[in-house]
């Protein structure tokens, strides 16, 4: 129970760093902001980590994949993201966010991470039938301008669907903690000079206190906070639940949207029909059948190592 209740936090703080970083892209620009978001998370996790013994130096092989996990979900996702979501439109960039756990369970399957079962297939594909309804596809621009945009939302999925594919085996070898401190180490290797390069014209004298409080919170939430809950599930259920769980992030937005915008946002036949297959495929996809065994016996690659 205690993954699956850290899986539905992370969505719910997922779904607020959009508006803590809409506040502050107003004052900086994207790729700095990026730098500043994993070179910070980077900082605190490295002190975490040395707080709680010492931190642990992998072997050359091992160090390595942490610099591909780097890439794959730090530094390509966000600046695709970041970047699409400039391009693109916010109904874009929900519906492409359907393909992340498509991707995460083909490539498990093709990496023989994970077994391609029924189940979860089905599961997954309901749940992304309930995020595509809720958004609506007329809405959506796929034409024009926004084509690069969608094209780099779209890498930005398989970026990050391929991250919690493969980054399992770390973080059930070496624990949550520890793995993220050396992948946002990586991370923060690979950003900084882009985002300092970008940085460097900036007055941070101009910079509001607002904007330091949304880079703050962006910082110790969104990033240290959920990434390592996230990674804390990983070790305890399969990569094809993790990611099953993005499909809750739009919902969180639909349910959250009365609360803060008012009337105008009311739910309506379309949402509680998406509600219902989005839950229907989560629960496909989690819910353990009673004369099976645990979801790691479907998820683990079989030559990982134990604890």
């Amino acid at each position: 129970m205690g993954p699956h209740v850290a899986l539905v936090a992370v969505q719910f703080i997922f779904g607020t760093w959009p508006i803590a970083g809409k506040i502050a892209l107003r004052e900086l620009p994207a790729t700095g902001l990026v730098a500043i978001r994993i070179g910070g998370a980077a900082a605190l996790f490295l002190l975490l980590r040395r707080l709680t013994g010492p931190l642990d130096v992998p072997r050359r092989s091992d160090l390595a994949r942490f610099a591909v996990y780097s890439l794959l979900g730090l530094v390509c996702n966000q600046l695709l993201f970041t970047k699409g979501l400039a391009y693109s439109t916010v109904v874009n960039a929900t519906l492409f966010s359907t393909a992340i756990p498509v991707f995460t369970l083909l490539v498990g399957a093709l990496l023989g991470y994970e077994k391609l079962s029924a189940r979860v297939a089905v599961g997954t594909l309901v749940a992304a039938a309930g995020v595509v309804y809720l958004v609506d596809p007329s809405q959506a621009d796929l034409a024009g301008e926004k084509t690069f945009g969608n094209v780099l939302l779209v890498l930005n999925t398989f970026c990050y669907g391929a991250y919690i594919a493969v980054s399992k085996e770390a973080f059930i070898r070496f624990g949550a903690l520890t793995a993220m401190a050396w992948v946002f180490a990586f991370g923060a290797l690979f950003s900084l000079p882009v985002g300092g390069y970008a940085l460097a014209t900036e007055d941070f004298q101009t910079v509001s206190a607002a904007t330091w409080l949304a880079v703050a919170y962006i910082i110790l939430i969104p990033t240290v906070f959920a990434y390592y809950l996230n990674a804390w599930a990983l070790e305890h259920v399969s990569a094809s639940t993790v990611a099953v769980y993005v499909y809750l992030q739009p919902l969180i937005a639909f349910a959250v949207a009365p609360l803060v915008l008012g009337a105008d946002e009311q739910w309506g036949p379309r949402t509680y029909v998406a509600a219902a297959l989005i839950f229907a495929g989560v629960a496909f996809v989690t819910l353990r059948r009673r004369a099976g065994a645990s979801e790691l016996e479907t998820s683990e690659h079989p030559d990982a190592p134990r604890r």
